[in-house]
């Protein structure tokens, strides 16, 4: 009876570490699948969105999707200093459309009405800061 209870005990040991096998390669294979543009979000804070709009290398479809975040997360303007910098970018950028401009110029005064003059006033020096 001994024997028995010694074999079953075997037994249970292997089917349970059968199973984990089974559960450790499923999980790193439906890890493998997983489309990678899911796993790569990308951050949205205002430093890291006008890094990702300083890279020349970026396409007009990235310079877009980088705007319309930053008028998603910080479309309201608190410190202009900021906003400086990235539509002096934007203008600048060697990718950039007079669509994403004029989008971009658009939403931001749409959000911010009272600083209509001053995003006029820098956007023009951007465009204009083009040929030299």
């Amino acid at each position: 009876m001994d024997i028995i209870m010694l074999i079953e005990s075997i037994l249970g040991l292997i089917l349970v570490l059968g199973i984990l096998l089974f559960l450790l390669f499923y999980s790193k294979k439906a890890k493998k699948n997983k489309n990678p543009k899911e796993t790569q979000k990308m951050a949205t804070d205002l430093e890291s969105l006008t890094k990702v709009l300083k890279n020349r290398q970026n396409s007009s479809k990235k310079l877009k999707e980088t705007l319309d975040l930053i008028l998603a997360y910080h479309g309201t303007i608190v410190d202009f200093d900021p906003y400086i910098e990235i539509i002096f970018t934007i203008c600048r950028h060697p990718n950039t459309t007079t669509e994403i401009i004029l989008s971009f110029d658009k939403a931001l005064e749409a959000k911010n009405p009272t600083y209509k003059h001053e995003i006029n006033s820098i956007l023009t020096q951007g465009l204009n800061s083009r040929g030299a």
